[in-house]
């Protein structure tokens, strides 16, 4: 295979689809930041700087060549987003992938592989698993609508360049991906919060109380970064001109497993959290993945265990090897 661009590249997924599979691929490393710090030098792998939603940026790629591959999660998210700017949606997952599509088709790019969200399918939600493929649609209210509407476009513009241009498509759709980023934090209609399960992993850390609240057997997918990035590599493998595939980890967790095993991994072994029921408070969001498309198409096998995947949590957690990108990890409980 020839080069592998990765728009997006220092988010979470492109920084951990870069480092866990550097040695494997010729990878080119693309995000808005102006800077990595040379985290991308110190995997020798090369960094532009790019905004996709101006097509003149793309300029800066023109010498690049042999591209194969590009994997595109760059565009804002509600969870980064502080206070409520839909224009950034539009011009970075719309516009901006109307912009990397004809970037792959001016380099004659065969395959591409974007992160798609799973907002369009909270109408499908319970314990029925979803299906991959089914009519999209968008939440009406909140602060994913415009969000999954542009993602929902970009889905459907990616379709129609594989049918006018024959680029290969594989639409991940994504639950939460589990892997550390020293930023505890995110937006929820553009408020600054806790990402629920960093600060149960804070508190455990601490020893302290770990809460359940509402329903313990609530079924949650808990899928790994590893596994993540073991999919984008079947992906990359395949020879399937794709499609839209879910992301699971093939087994959905009680939220009871979940946060006890938070408690097994992170609490101090001589002071160890004790789970507190709240049945009172608020249920929290369910819903499964029918992963069996992704299994079959994709020859995706997921490996990683609740357990493997916060052991890995830990592991990158202790040895930060994102520093230069991502900055150091001060735990506030």
């Amino acid at each position: 295979m020839g080069k592998v661009v990765i728009f997006g590249a220092t988010g979470l997924l492109g920084g951990y689809t870069s480092y866990l599979l550097r040695d494997k691929y010729d990878f080119v490393a693309v995000g808005k930041r102006a800077s990595d710090n040379g985290f991308f030098s110190s995997l020798g792998i090369p960094y532009y700087s790019v905004d996709i939603s101006n097509p003149l940026a793309f300029s800066q790629l023109d010498a690049i060549q042999d591209i194969d591959a590009v994997i595109h999660y760059a565009g804002a998210m509600p969870a980064t987003m502080v206070g409520y700017k839909p224009q950034l949606y539009i011009d970075t997952i719309i516009t901006g992938t109307l912009n990397v599509l004809n970037f792959c088709v001016k380099k004659n790019v065969s395959r591409i592989v974007f992160s798609h969200s799973h907002a369009d399918s909270v109408h499908l939600w319970g314990k029925t698993p979803v299906p991959s493929d089914f009519n999209k649609k968008f939440p009406l209210t909140g602060d994913h609508a415009i969000y999954s509407i542009c993602k929902n476009t970009a889905v459907d513009m990616i379709e129609h360049f594989f049918h006018e241009y024959a680029i290969r498509r594989f639409v991940l759709r994504l639950p939460t991906i589990y892997g550390f980023h020293p930023n505890p934090f995110y937006y929820v209609d553009g408020i600054k919060k806790w990402v629920a399960y960093r600060l149960l992993i804070d508190k455990a850390l601490n020893g302290s109380d770990l809460e359940i609240w509402g329903d313990p057997q609530r079924l949650r997918e808990f899928v790994g970064v590893k596994d993540f990035v073991q999919l984008v590599e079947c992906c990359l493998k395949s020879q399937l001109n794709g499609g839209v595939y879910n992301v699971g980890c093939g087994n959905p967790i009680t939220l009871e497993k979940q946060i006890q095993t938070i408690a097994d991994v992170f609490s101090p072994p001589q002071h160890k959290s004790k789970i507190i029921y709240c049945p009172e408070k608020n249920n929290a969001p369910e819903f499964i993945h029918d992963i069996s498309k992704t299994r079959n198409e994709l020859n995706y096998q997921p490996q990683c265990s609740c357990e493997d995947t916060l052991l890995y949590f830990k592991q990158m957690m202790e040895e930060n090897p994102f520093k230069l990108l991502w900055g150091d990890y001060n735990p506030v409980i």
